[in-house]
């Protein structure tokens, strides 16, 4: 994280990374050598008092995502020091996004803990798994307070902090073309004439593989696709549901072959 680092003379205490003068990261979120299940506690447990002694005179909020639906061992052991930790999501149905709904109630409530003055610090932390979501939640945040204004810019910073390996652990698609149309709707916020945007029907007149998978061996693959989304007949119920799934005795499932693609 030598880019962040060279731009702020005060060394961060160990186990975070400065962002800006008072947003943080933990550091291991960018790292292939995360701490084991054994050793996670006593980890976090440490870079809790380095936090509580070099800033004895702050208040914390801590926001994780992650991939339980139950309150996360981050919550239950940084409440013991007196930190106020959100749970969010580290995806939606699978992919490295969340609801737009979801990302206007994170950058609401960092702003607000941020504006009650220098003294509130802003953590993130993701389990593992989560990573493009933090990235994503981190760009859409500096955008959000003004730090940075280039979309595309402020999400490859991010990224190049980490290797492509790293990245391609956690999903075999590319989120950042769909990430960086999030960030404009950000960005175009104050222009637009709602925010956060309404639900609107969405057409799907194509989608582009740059690249064929080879399931089985086949030198090919079948491809199903499956849209998720809130039911538009339900608008009171917002949970994910299956919108459209190719049948698996259609016409439509054929066969597609590397050495055709």
């Amino acid at each position: 994280m030598a880019l962040f680092r060279k731009f702020f003379f005060k060394k961060p205490p160990d186990g975070v990374l400065l962002i800006t003068d008072n947003i943080y990261v933990f550091d291991h979120c960018f790292s292939l050598n995360t701490p084991e299940e054994d050793q996670f506690e006593a980890h976090t447990r440490g870079i809790a008092a380095h936090l509580l002694e070099d800033f004895h005179d702050h208040s914390f909020m801590v926001t994780n995502f992650g991939t339980r639906a139950e309150e996360s061992r981050l919550y239950h052991i940084l409440s013991e020091y007196g930190m106020t930790v959100l749970d969010y999501p580290g995806h939606y149905e699978g992919c490295p996004l969340l609801t737009i709904e979801m990302v206007h109630c994170i950058l609401k409530s960092s702003e607000s803990w941020l504006s009650l003055g220098q003294h509130n610090l802003l953590i993130m932390h993701c389990e593992q798994g989560c990573w493009p979501i933090l990235a994503f939640m981190l760009a859409a945040l500096l955008l959000y307070l003004g730090q940075y204004s280039d979309e595309q810019k402020t999400l490859d910073m991010l990224y190049k902090q980490s290797s492509s390996e790293f990245l391609e652990m956690f999903s075999p698609l590319n989120p950042m073309p769909s990430q960086i149309r999030y960030l404009r709707y950000i960005s175009m916020r104050n222009v637009m004439p709602e925010w956060p945007p309404a639900d609107r029907a969405l057409t799907l007149d194509c989608l582009t593989l740059r690249m064929l998978p080879d399931f089985q061996s086949q030198g090919g693959f079948c491809p199903i696709f499956r849209i998720y989304g809130p039911d538009p007949l339900m608008p009171h119920d917002q949970t994910p549901k299956v919108l459209f799934s190719t049948p698996k005795t259609s016409n439509l499932v054929r066969f597609n072959s590397q050495m055709n693609g």
